[in-house]
């Protein structure tokens, strides 16, 4: 079993659900996560104590949360020393044309903060139309218009969600998988009925 911190910043929400499948699938496989927001990191928090480290952002107005930036600054040095896994969510991961944009806030990221993930994940957002004002409400539709080929239908409160969450639980197994493999920690056991098959 191996010890997992998953670490995230969220504007609205979504990139805070995204983190919590992450650690569910990663507990699935046998392991132990923690699951913290930057933005209500606690002081005492010790980095060298997990096996691992997944940090997630989202972006707004072309940038990640400073929270998360700082986090990965400070710690930089023992994020280089472990396995680690950066996901970014955003409203251009929600199609093949942004992915493009996407993946250069990414490397923006790497720039900025000087660390190199091991694996990378870009999930579409959401768009949470039920909790903005009339202004944004319009510019977000305006916005998910031009850079969002397909816009997915609402749901009863009007929200959209882009994420893909069999692509989000793939990219937990695959991680999850990563550092098995890296510290040499056994997968879990399989059912002992597929064993004999």
């Amino acid at each position: 079993m191996a010890s997992f911190l998953i670490l995230y910043g969220t504007g609205e929400g979504q990139t805070a659900a995204v983190a919590r499948r992450i650690g569910e699938k990663i507990a699935e496989r046998g392991h132990e996560t923690t699951v913290v927001d930057a933005a209500e990191t606690e002081p005492d928090l010790e980095v060298e104590d997990f096996d691992a480290v997944l940090v997630g952002a989202s972006i707004h107005a072309g940038t990640h949360q400073e929270a998360v930036t700082e986090f990965v600054r400070s710690w930089r040095a023992v994020l280089a020393a472990k396995p680690t896994a950066f996901f970014q969510v955003s409203l251009s991961s929600a199609s093949e044309e942004g992915r493009t944009q996407a993946a250069g806030y990414v490397d923006e990221f790497v720039e900025t903060t000087g660390w190199h993930p091991d694996r990378v994940g870009l999930f579409g957002g959401a768009l949470r139309y039920s909790e903005y004002g009339f202004l944004k409400r319009l510019l977000m539709k305006q916005i998910a218009g031009r850079t969002i080929p397909d816009v997915p239908p609402a749901d009863e409160s009007g929200d959209v969600e882009f994420t893909d969450w069999h692509e989000v639980e793939s990219f937990a197994a695959d991680v999850a998988a990563f550092v098995e493999g890296r510290l040499g920690v056994a997968p879990p056991a399989s059912d002992p009925s597929e064993r004999d098959s």
